[in-house]
């Protein structure tokens, strides 16, 4: 029996990126490693709300009343 060839084909290969493009994929490398070593946890909230921030979930609770957006 011969060797079925007809299963996926391969992607054909991709151009080669322009000096620019690559200038551009380096500079954008170099900005996500300068934010990723400067980025500091965030701190920590003093009498704030119990719970799941209100704001990003849509429910805010005043002296024992919640109450939605």
């Amino acid at each position: 029996m011969p060797d079925d060839t007809s299963g996926p084909a391969a992607p054909p290969p991709r151009r080669p990126l322009s000096p620019a493009a690559q200038r551009a994929l380096a500079e954008a490398e170099a900005r996500r490693a300068a934010a990723q070593a400067a980025a500091q946890p965030a701190a920590k909230e003093f009498q704030g709300p119990k719970g799941p921030e209100p704001t990003r979930y849509g429910d805010w609770e005043n002296k024992g009343i919640a109450s939605d957006f």
